[in-house]
């Protein structure tokens, strides 16, 4: 089912969400699972270790996860040695952070570093300013600092595509926990500076949906079932201020054709898998595939 979003040609919409291979190591083995792309990172300028563990906790009962992962990896330099021995030539998308020790009004130093450095081996880039276990990153989504973090990312893709002969798509992957207000005015600053894609969304902080189970008061974000209406409605208020001039790539609460298929009718392009892919298996990709193929026929 080939769909055509930021002048590439994905051969299925259905992909893999960033967080799941951080360094690249196991690109050959996802691709093969049927993804139509591959999202790695987030990666960071610099190795990290990332929040101490335990960090990562199931809860089964609402088929959700909570982690507070804190960009752990091994930095771009390793991830671009494990990109550049994959045999994967499909669309790979690279997801870039900052660095945990990196003060805030430096951030853009951090992300122009990824940038320059991942440039060549994507198929797009994200710029992941939604994370809530970096300490601060989420104020970089406020217009004011968001602006010339952008600014600066569109003036190095320019630079970077006249030096390699390639534009490379440039995404901004954003939070459920925005008001209607903070999503119109990121949808309009992302049709001013030219943004290629939206990723909507990471991860939450809000328990709606798990509250008084097992691991539920654990810190981070919150992905999986109880995180699919509100992105849902991310994307549906993205879709009514962005319309079809951005495409929008939809990611929480994916585990069945039926979440999937909510997306793309609320305005979503393509879609990610993460948690139900924890839960559900490699059978869910082909299913959300499957799915998202019926209802094009339908519409059609």
């Amino acid at each position: 089912m080939p769909v055509k979003a930021m002048g590439l040609d994905f051969p299925n919409p259905v992909g893999l969400s960033a967080g799941l291979d951080k360094n690249g190591e196991h690109i050959d083995a996802l691709a093969a699972l049927g993804f139509g792309f591959i999202e790695i990172g987030t990666v960071t300028p610099r190795p990290q270790p990332g929040n101490p563990q335990p960090r990562l906790f199931r809860l089964p009962r609402a088929q959700a996860l909570i982690n507070r992962l804190g960009f752990n990896n091994l930095g771009i330099d390793r991830l671009a040695y494990n990109v550049g021995r994959s045999h994967y030539r499909g669309i790979l998308g690279i997801n870039l952070g900052k660095n945990f020790a990196t003060p805030m009004e430096k951030a853009g130093a951090d992300y122009l570093a990824g940038m320059r450095k991942a440039y060549e081996l994507a198929s797009y880039l994200i710029v992941n300013i939604s994370s809530p276990n970096t300490v601060r990153l989420r104020e970089l989504r406020e217009a004011d600092a968001l602006r010339p973090l952008l600014e600066l990312l569109k003036r190095e893709q320019s630079a970077l595509a006249q030096q390699h002969g390639r534009y490379v798509p440039l995404a901004v992957k954003i939070a459920p926990d925005l008001s209607e207000e903070q999503i119109g005015v990121i949808a309009m600053l992302l049709l001013e500076l030219n943004i290629d894609a939206v990723i909507a969304t990471n991860t939450t902080l809000s328990r709606v949906g798990v509250e008084g189970l097992e691991g539920a008061a654990e810190a981070g974000g919150l992905s999986g079932a109880p995180l699919r209406e509100r992105s849902t409605a991310v994307v549906r208020s993205l879709h009514s201020y962005l319309g079809d001039r951005l495409p929008i790539i939809a990611a929480g609460g994916i585990l069945c054709a039926h979440d999937a298929v909510e997306k793309v009718a609320a305005g979503a392009r393509l879609v990610q898998l993460y948690t139900g892919l924890i839960y559900r298996g490699p059978a869910l990709i082909g299913e959300c595939v499957q799915g998202l193929l019926d209802f094009a026929t339908q519409r059609s």
